[in-house]
């Protein structure tokens, strides 16, 4: 785990694939800022714009709140910069409209039409800075019947399908503790802009990429269109397994604990039948092959659970690694600090938070061998970086500035 200097900017320049790249994010919450993270985490300058005063509701969200400080907001706003500037007032157009020119990628999360109402119209931008990439995250995309409506998360992943999957059968739908719907289709418009800064390399042209949470969602659902359209097969919530899929469920292990078995392939259930000293079951005409354990799930689970109810996790993890079969507990945060992989890969970093100390937090990923990413600074405080990009970037003096922050504006 790795400590790095708290400064707003980091005494490095940033590094990574994206280093140079200037990234502007106008947005709130989670669906735009998460893309955002994800190009700074590369190494691109990323100006996040936010309200006067107020700034994005991240900086409040989040269950914990010690010293009234979000937990949230420093992972989702790292490598950023902090520029406020009002938005919905034409000098703060007419700034966010320089600050635009002089960049390669905008990330944006609004109801489709709101940039075009405040002057920001893509087609417009791209008149004077014609190798923009704008990124427009939304519920629904940008055209449509149902483009104008309000698009949470959870919308898109009842209407993608995840949700009507998810949780036990004899209850109502279920949903990940995360956001997932958010996170999904912030993932796809980083691949997107990502896809268009290559287009942009061989003709010199920008675009734009409309991510709809919702069809983020539908992109990770399998084959569930062609079971229903060809198979007539209705996908429903099985709780904590796959249909067909077995054996492949959490089971119990002595003292209370949980472990994981994931054993389905028939190779591995040989391995796993012979750690159990029931080599027997691998010839079973019930369990020898995939379909069958599918069919005859519930009572290979039950032959599966009395066997590791005897157990401890530990020695149960131990046989089960040695026999080549995967399996794993279901960790806590606590587990994650505590594991040597964790460690050794420096899948957690640690920060300086100014206020709440050493600030532990996920690292970058995936993992570049030449030009790998890493997380420079935690989220900033709001306008932190006003004098930086107004008055480096844009040649303000201080005196106009003072004037804009009386009035509002910034």
């Amino acid at each position: 785990m790795n400590t790095t200097d708290p400064s707003p900017r980091s005494a490095e320049e940033p590094s990574g694939p994206l280093a140079g790249l200037r990234v502007v994010e106008m947005g709130q919450l989670l669906a735009g800022p998460f893309c955002g993270q994800l190009l700074g985490d590369f190494g691109a300058d990323v100006i996040k714009l936010e309200p006067p005063g107020t700034g994005d509701p991240m900086r409040q969200w989040g269950r914990e709140r010690p010293y009234g400080k979000s937990l949230w907001w420093p992972v989702v706003a790292r490598n950023k910069m902090s520029v406020t500037c009002n938005l919905r007032d034409p000098e703060g157009q007419r700034l966010a409209r320089q600050i635009i020119d002089g960049a390669d990628i905008l990330v944006e999360n609004f109801r489709p039409g709101t940039l075009e109402r405040w002057g920001l119209d893509p087609a417009d931008l791209a008149r004077t800075n014609p190798g923009l990439i704008v990124v427009r995250v939304t519920g629904f995309g940008q055209t449509g019947p149902y483009a104008p409506q309000a698009g949470y998360g959870s919308i898109g992943e009842a209407m993608g399908g995840l949700r009507r999957i998810t949780g036990d059968p004899d209850k109502n739908p279920s949903r990940t503790g995360i956001s997932i719907g958010d996170a999904l289709a912030a993932v796809f418009a980083a691949i997107g802009a990502l896809s268009a800064l290559h287009h942009r390399e061989r003709t010199g042209q920008g675009q734009v990429v409309d991510s709809a949470i919702y069809e983020a969602v539908l992109g990770m659902m399998e084959s569930l269109l062609p079971e229903w359209a060809i198979g007539g097969y209705q996908r429903e919530r099985t709780g904590p397994v796959l249909p067909n899929v077995s054996p492949s469920n959490v089971y119990p292990a002595k003292g209370g604990d949980m472990i994981l078995i994931a054993a389905n392939q028939d190779t591995v259930f040989t391995r796993l039948a012979a750690a159990m000293n029931r080599p027997d079951l691998a010839a079973d005409d019930r369990y020898a092959g995939h379909a069958a354990r599918g069919a005859n799930m519930e009572d290979l689970d039950g032959i599966i659970a009395e066997w590791t109810a005897q157990h401890a996790a530990e020695d149960l993890l131990t046989t089960l690694n040695e026999a080549g079969v995967p399996a794993g507990r279901i960790y806590t945060a606590k587990d994650m600090f505590a594991d040597p992989h964790f460690a050794a890969r420096e899948a957690i970093v640690k920060l300086m938070h100014p206020e709440l100390g050493e600030f532990p937090l996920h690292n970058v990923f995936p993992k570049l061998s030449a030009t790998p990413g890493r997380v420079r600074h935690l989220g900033p405080e709001l306008g932190q970086h006003n004098d930086h990009v107004y008055r480096d970037l844009l040649g303000l003096t201080a005196a106009q500035l003072d004037d804009l922050a009386a009035r509002g504006v910034v």
